[in-house]
């Protein structure tokens, strides 16, 4: 079968046109691509120099959103306390929080479209700006930092960020966390990490994954005081998480100034009424190995009295701790 030309086309002047409108069509869709990239490419701009990695959207987060050919409706959007964004021509509001940003690319299209306010939109989304997934870093660390959990963040990284632990920093670290069941009336998840453990390596799963909305709280290590007849009078941390002893107290008190009588003095929290209790400690026959060492606990004082000295009064040694505590490992003495 021929098909017949029109009068004055040849047969070399019709492949001409279809191979410049074959040319024409790859054009355009090289061009429909580009622009398509350059959408992409135009909102994911707005993060790019951050490289903030992608995460799931949550409330007070800060949106890039670009809708190709319509720039009424490009803009960075801030989702709001019920984890939902508002544009401009749209009725509704969109909800934001928990998607992705390519899940909600789905939803402002799928909306504009409904509303008929574009017939075949082009969105891209990109986070500017994290707020939603905050990590706070608190107590015996060198800079208490709060920060986004962009991205892994491990409880190692959360404590370098905070420029580490410092020299009086307690044998735990606390990770509090909120209930999964949400609710004011639910109380924190609170996790306790031993230091040890954890800077050792010891147990791998000690270094947690942080996923935003945790506490790291790291307790100041508790004190005791050693007074009187030492060559070091001073408040020490129970730094080492083991417990602490009349012997310990001794050795960083660096022993005994001079001789001594048979008995020391420790004094200690009577409960919850401000007061102290004085317990008598056995000293010489202590450091004879002849009787049990005495455990100390935090906020003990260890006062060894000279053989013909007498004892301190328990307003002097509060006095002295008050001010000890507030000067750390400064020197304490006492009047004889």
């Amino acid at each position: 079968m021929h098909m017949k030309l029109p009068k004055g086309l040849s047969m070399r002047h019709l492949a001409t046109a279809l191979l410049i409108a074959l040319a024409a069509g790859s054009v355009c869709a090289q061009q429909a691509a580009h622009t398509f990239n350059e959408v992409h490419t135009g909102a994911t701009a707005l993060n790019a120099t951050s490289d903030l990695p992608i995460e799931r959207i949550g409330n007070d987060d800060l949106l890039g959103i670009t809708v190709y050919d319509s720039p009424e409706l490009t803009r960075t959007v801030r989702v709001d306390s019920t984890g939902e964004i508002r544009l401009p021509m749209l009725r509704g509001h969109i909800k934001a929080a928990g998607l992705y940003p390519a899940d909600l690319e789905s939803s402002i299209t799928a909306a504009l479209t409904e509303e008929h306010v574009l017939v075949d939109p082009v969105v891209a989304v990109s986070v500017v700006e994290y707020r939603s997934h905050p990590i706070s870093v608190v107590g015996a660390v060198r800079t208490p930092a709060t920060f986004q959990a962009t991205g892994k963040v491990t409880l190692l990284d959360a404590l370098s960020l905070a420029g580490g632990l410092t020299e009086n920093a307690g044998p735990e670290i606390l990770v509090s966390e909120k209930s999964a069941t949400g609710g004011a009336e639910q109380p924190d998840l609170v996790r306790r990490i031993p230091v040890h453990g954890l800077m050792d390596a010891v147990n791998p799963s000690l270094n947690l994954t942080l996923h935003g909305g945790e506490e790291v709280r790291v307790p100041e290590a508790g004190k005791f005081y050693v007074l009187g007849n030492v060559h070091k009078p001073g408040a020490f941390s129970m730094t080492d998480g083991s417990q602490s002893t009349v012997l310990k107290a001794l050795a960083l008190a660096e022993g005994l100034d001079h001789f001594t009588g048979h008995t020391a003095y420790v004094y200690r929290s009577d409960g919850g009424n401000g007061g102290k209790k004085e317990i008598e400690i056995e000293l010489k026959r202590i450091i004879d190995r002849k009787a049990p060492d005495v455990p100390l606990l935090a906020n003990d004082i260890l006062y060894v009295p000279e053989a013909t000295g007498r004892k301190a009064t328990l307003t002097a040694l509060d006095r002295i701790t008050t001010f000890g505590a507030s000067i750390g490992t400064t020197l304490l003495y006492i009047d004889r």
